[in-house]
């Protein structure tokens, strides 16, 4: 998606990383009606699910069905995970705008979490391309580099290593590369030279940023990756999400908190935050007992707080 140089892409992710993540399966009609509140609020890209086997994600068991919704809301970037062929087929037929596909950086992580080696995950990323320039040519294909800033597995991950792997991925024919920090390792300064260097390599092919606040870095890391003009930033709602296969890596940036960091710096996101507070109010709802984090809930706006440009 094309942004001008004051706009900034906020996509949220908790529908599927989010709810993938927590023990409870929320109900398909509660899904769907988080969903439209976090349209209503502004949210012009949400990642609605991943196509996994319900066998393993049961969450995920009805990401088709909620998929179909989130396609009916007007001017909705409807985006899914998947991990391999099989999933892509699944999100191309059932009309997802963009599929984001999983590539550790970490062979450790890949191995535990898709069990596939580098090899193999090019290879799978080459079919999933060919399927798509064969018969879905409108659907944008974005390999999420997880592991980039350092993996509970493997220890440090060498910037180097991403970069290869990221222009390894790049020649398979995906549009674009993003970088996810998946166990919270990264700091501001890796973030931002890191960032630098991708897009120095790719071009308008770099893609966007994907963090977790496991060790408070988040937001911080966020202004770094602004900083070497990044435009795109996952988040998930009330900070719920993480990685079964990062152990201690629980927490995505906050959705409410990262709107009002980028409003308050004069960058246009185009997202309500009254309206997001009552999108949270359905997240909370649908998932009773779940503990959701965040500041900007709690605290309110500041007295006086004016956005860049007021949405709606």
């Amino acid at each position: 998606m094309n942004l001008d140089c004051t706009g900034v892409l906020v996509s949220e992710v908790g529908p599927r990383d989010g709810l993938q993540s927590v023990a409870a399966t929320m109900r398909t009609a509660d899904k769907c009606a988080w969903i439209d509140a976090l349209a209503a609020a502004g949210l012009r890209e949400i990642e609605v699910g991943s196509f996994v086997p319900p066998s393993l994600l049961p969450q995920m068991a009805d990401t088709a069905e909620v998929v179909a919704h989130a396609l009916s809301l007007p001017g909705l970037h409807v985006a899914a995970l998947v991990p391999n062929l099989r999933g892509a087929q699944g999100a191309f037929t059932a009309g997802v705008h963009k599929i984001t596909v999983p590539f550790s950086v970490s062979e450790a992580h890949s191995l535990a979490n898709v069990r596939k080696t580098h090899t193999q995950m090019l290879d799978e990323l080459t079919s999933i391309v060919e399927l798509r320039n064969d018969r879905y040519p409108d659907i944008a294909i974005e390999a999420g580099l997880s592991t980039a800033f350092g993996c509970t597995l493997q220890g440090v991950v060498p910037e180097d290593d991403v970069l290869r792997v990221a222009l390894a991925a790049r020649e398979c024919g995906v549009d674009e590369v993003g970088l996810s920090d998946t166990a919270g390792y990264g700091n501001p300064a890796q973030v931002k030279r890191l960032f630098t260097r991708l897009q120095q390599e790719l071009g308008a092919a770099a893609g966007g940023a994907h963090f977790h606040n496991t060790r408070g870095q988040g937001l911080a890391n966020v202004v770094a990756a602004l900083e070497a003009g990044v435009k795109t930033f996952d988040a998930s709602q009330g900070g719920i999400g993480g990685c079964p296969y990062a152990p201690g890596a629980t927490g995505n940036i906050v959705t409410e908190d990262l709107v009002f960091l980028l409003e308050a710096m004069g960058l246009r996101t185009g997202v309500d935050i009254e309206r997001l507070v009552v999108a949270r109010e359905r997240l909370a709802a649908g998932l009773p007992g779940e503990p959701l984090y965040g500041y900007l809930n709690a605290a309110g706006l500041p007295k006086g707080f004016s956005y860049a440009t007021k949405p709606g």
